[in-house]
């Protein structure tokens, strides 16, 4: 467990937190950096405290002397260091120094402090740096007993087994045009470019590289069924970038866990449905493994009329020409494997895995057209109509209000008897 509190220490010296970042300050024409490092780091380790101090604590660029500089209040000393060092170590046990322990309902406190006692150099009798006290806590949860009794249960639980065992989790998402989100429609129209992006969460794994190995589009989710269209093949060639497409993957990766590309959209020839599902399979190396022919990322240009990765060197990829890539024979469809394939939404927990996304919907056939057509001529006619109906029905009004007022203002004749 390792709690750092930079960013409090930069409070308490500079009373704010202007100076804990590496942002530029402009006065009087001139500029000048503040420090890039925090000027100091606590790290609370399971029986031992680490506090590692930057000679220029203060951020003036006067540094500081190590003899000046004392830990807790047995004023233990620093680790020795190099004149050319930028920083001092403190490196003590949690109960040594005169530290103090509390133990709180949530938690076990110890309680220190880094002092700063600055002396004249030989016979000045000038500073050049300030006294500082600064406080340190280390906060420790208690989450279990923590007597001298046995922690039932004293086995291992399945649970915590499975999670072990469990530990990479691979997924495949539509993305937007920027990549800053999943997309929220699945709806396409032909010449539209879908978004693709490849991740697996390594959790406390040490550090993988993502591939994506092979990819396939079918009209249903099951990825051995006709019609088909291959989109990666030979251990990561994206080979729909040969045709007239400007597909690829996109470099350089935003991490080595994540792969993202792009594929232009497209529809089966004589299939009467309108959506796609692609079904890749991923996998992962070490992270600092180089790249090869079996573990590689290459995309097509047609400008330069060969291929490229995204890291590595450019030789791992004349193999997509040849259409040979590590194993021969290998089918150019999917291999089977073991793991069923996913909806867009479910992801998978194995060491490879192969992932589903869709259905991608497309709007880009006649009949999608002649139905939007429909829809829009109808809208049409039903508001002429509708509009028609409200003014026939408004001068029937007024017409009907004119009479009336005429009826009123004409002069009434009674007839008139003479009598004899």
């Amino acid at each position: 467990m390792a709690l750092r509190y930079g960013l409090f220490i930069c409070l308490l010296l500079w009373g704010g937190t202007e100076l804990c970042y590496p942002q530029p300050l402009w006065q009087g024409g001139a500029h000048r950096f503040l420090p890039s490092k925090p000027p100091l780091v606590v790290e609370c380790l399971e029986a031992q405290l680490v506090v590692t101090v930057s000679k220029d604590l203060f951020g003036t660029g006067k540094l500081i002397r190590p003899t000046d500089l004392t830990l807790g209040p047995e004023g233990c000393e620093p680790l020795a260091s190099m004149d050319t060092d930028d920083v001092v170590t403190f490196e003590v046990g949690l109960h040594e120094c005169g530290n103090t322990v509390q133990v709180t309902e949530d938690a076990l406190v110890y309680s220190t402090f880094l002092l700063h006692n600055p002396r004249p150099v030989g016979n000045l009798s000038i500073l050049r740096t300030n006294f500082a006290e600064v406080p340190i806590k280390c906060l420790f949860p208690r989450q279990g007993n923590v007597s001298s009794q046995a922690i039932l249960p004293t086995w291992v639980p399945f649970r915590t087994t499975v999670f072990s065992e469990e530990k990479l989790v691979f997924s495949l998402h539509l993305m937007e045009e920027n990549w800053s989100a999943k997309k929220r429609s699945p709806t396409f129209q032909l010449g539209d470019i879908a978004h693709l992006q490849a991740e697996v969460h390594t959790g406390s794994h040490v550090p993988l590289r993502l591939f994506v190995d092979h990819c396939v589009a079918t009209p249903t989710p099951d990825r051995n069924t006709s019609p088909y269209h291959t989109i990666v093949d030979f251990h990561g060639c994206l080979v729909d970038g040969l045709y007239d497409a400007s597909s690829a993957f996109k470099a350089p990766r935003p991490g080595p866990e994540t792969l993202q590309f792009t594929v232009d959209m497209f529809q089966f020839v004589n299939d009467s449905r309108n959506m796609v599902y692609i079904t890749c399979h991923l996998k992962v190396t070490l992270a600092d493994q180089v790249p090869d022919q079996l573990n590689k990322a290459c995309s097509f240009s047609k400008s330069s009329n060969s291929w490229s990765p995204v890291e590595g060197t450019a030789d791992i990829c004349q193999c997509c020409n040849k259409g040979s890539c590590g194993i021969p024979g290998r089918s150019r469809r999917l291999v089977g494997q073991s793991h069923k394939s996913a909806s867009r939404s479910r992801r998978h927990v194995t060491e490879a895995a192969d992932v589903t996304v869709g259905p991608l919907i497309f709007l880009g056939k006649a009949s999608d057209r002649g139905v939007e057509e429909s829809t829009s001529l109808t809208s049409v006619m039903l508001g002429l109509g509708l509009a028609m109906v409200v003014s026939l029905t408004l001068a029937t009004i007024v017409l009907g209000l004119a009479r009336r007022r005429q009826a009123a203002s004409r002069p009434v004749m009674y007839p008139v008897y003479a009598s004899q």
